[in-house]
Parts: structure tokens; sequence; C-alpha cells
């Protein structure tokens, strides 16, 4: 399994401990500071809500006398960090991998990385080309899968996608794979369409392939903040999540946005990725991201 790769994520870090570490640095700490924290953490993503939840709860423990220098409030943040993050999720023993999202999220690039890593852990994977309303995403998904050595089942374009998971999942179930990943698509012209589509495909799955143990994954495109956090919320309303992929998480991605989503939608996150090449993924490590998010 790949450790988190902190330099992998330097630019996000840096735009967060970089104006946290002057707040930790100070002898003495009074509601100015706390102040100045909240709008960090506002302009980080965190979201209104959950800063609000962690700004109240250190004015409390300030007004305690608990908080009263700059080591004490990174202590203190840190607590309430990592109690906001839920027990981090393991699909070590996931035989069927049903990933959702927009369009433009990652899916796919995501599908092939998390192929990859199974298979270069020994297991037979096969990929499903679920997203049959886009040509181009089957076409990236089989040159994926052309590099990495991973069969992938394919449909007709604009085929119903639940057909092409009904023969994806009997592949995987008569042949004796070990995972099976389904990329889907990304539509949202309602939450009635988007609901329909995803139970259907559920229960596609649930029916050929009975017993095998199956994880919804949701991608989510870090760097559109909160905007990308209210598209998140129509999917979770649509089907049952297991767990979040934070994609696109270097560049102009904001750590913060970690939070918001663990708060609003009670969904743990999974992994994270953070570039276009085949290993530029990590498993989610809550405690060491919060470390390292207040680690000089």
């Amino acid at each position: 399994m790949f450790n988190f790769i902190k330099n992998k994520l330097q630019k996000v870090y840096n735009s967060f401990t970089s104006k946290m570490h002057s707040l930790f640095s100070r002898q003495q700490i009074d509601s100015s500071v706390l102040k100045e924290l909240e709008e960090i953490l506002i302009s980080a993503d965190v979201g209104v809500k959950p800063t609000q939840e962690i700004i109240k709860n250190l004015s409390e423990r300030f007004a305690n006398g608990e908080i009263s220098e700059g080591e004490d409030l990174k202590k203190a943040l840190e607590d309430q960090l990592l109690n906001m993050l839920q027990k981090d999720s393991n699909f070590k023993d996931t035989q069927i991998f049903l990933l959702v999202g927009i369009n433009g999220s990652g899916k796919t690039t995501f599908a092939a990385k998390l192929a990859n890593m199974l298979k270069n852990e020994g297991k037979k994977v096969l990929l499903v080309a679920g997203d049959t309303f886009r040509a181009a995403a089957t076409e990236q998904l089989v040159s994926w899968g052309s590099k990495i050595g991973v069969e992938v089942v394919v449909g007709k374009d604009n085929q119903d996608p639940a057909s092409v998971v009904f023969s994806g999942c009997k592949k995987f179930v008569d042949e004796a794979f070990d995972a099976v990943i389904i990329d889907t698509a990304g539509r949202l012209q309602t939450k009635t369409n988007l609901m329909k589509e995803l139970e259907k495909i559920g229960n596609v799955v649930t029916k050929v392939a009975p017993g095998k143990k199956v994880a919804s994954l949701l991608t989510i495109d870090s760097m559109l903040g909160q905007n990308s956090l209210e598209q998140a919320k129509i999917f979770n309303e649509s089907t049952k999540l297991d767990g979040i992929i934070l994609t696109k998480m270097d560049g102009t991605a904001k750590g913060g946005i970690v939070f918001a989503i663990e708060k609003e939608i009670k969904v743990p996150v999974a992994y994270i990725s953070f570039g276009e090449k085949i290993d530029d993924f990590d498993v989610f490590d809550s405690k060491k991201f919060v470390q390292d998010l207040l680690s000089e």
C-alpha cells in the first residue's frame, strides 16, 4: 500500500501551513488571532458551517483558559480537525468498485490508477466502461487498460449503461476476477434521472454478482471547492456512498475541502488523486493529513 506523499501536495500544504504557522508562533493568543484563523479556514475551502463549529469550540476553550499561546492553539485545532474526520475507510476486501461523479471529475483516470494498484497487489482486475454517453471516456479507459495490462469491457455508443455493467459483472463472476472497477456516466440533468440510472446499475450488480463486497465511491474535483460540494450532495441523495475520492489535489486545490465534505455529506474520504501519472494517488490517512497540514 502506498504511503501518503506530502511533497506531491506541496502547493496545497504551502498555501495553508505558512499562514497557520504565523498564528502558532504567537506567544499570546487573543480574540483577533481566532478571527484570523477563521478567515484562513474559510479561504482554504473548509466551508462556513465547519469553520463556525471550529471557531466556536476554540473560543470556548480560549475563554476557559485552556488556550493561551500558539502551541495550545495548534494542539486544540489538530484535535478539532481530527474529530471532524470520520474513521478512515478500508477497501482492501472490496471486490466491486462503482465509481460515480460528474463529468470531468477524474473518474476515468482514477479507475485506471486503482486498477493498476490492485494489479500490482497480484489481483486479477477488470475495468468496465459504463460511461457510454461519452465516446472519449471509453477510449480513455481502453487506452489506460492497454497501458497497464488490464482487460476492459466496453459497449456501444449510447448503449444503456446498465447493460454494459451487466456484461462486465457477468465476466467478472464467470472468469473469476478478483476485482471489477465500473466507470459510470456523470450526467446531472435531474436528480430523478440520476437516481434511476444509479439505482438500475446497483440492481444489476447485486443480481449478477450476489454476495460480493461492493463500494460506491464518488469522485470530487477538489479545485471546484464549494461548487463541487453542492454537486456531491446530489449524488449522496441519489445513491448510498461508501467513500469519497478527492481528485486534482495538486495545482490550485485547497486542503480544507476534506473537512467540508465530511461535515456536509457524512461520507469519509477514501483516496486522494493528484496528477495524471498512473501512481499519482494515495489512500487517505486522516491523521497524517491533519498533521502534515499543521506542520511546517
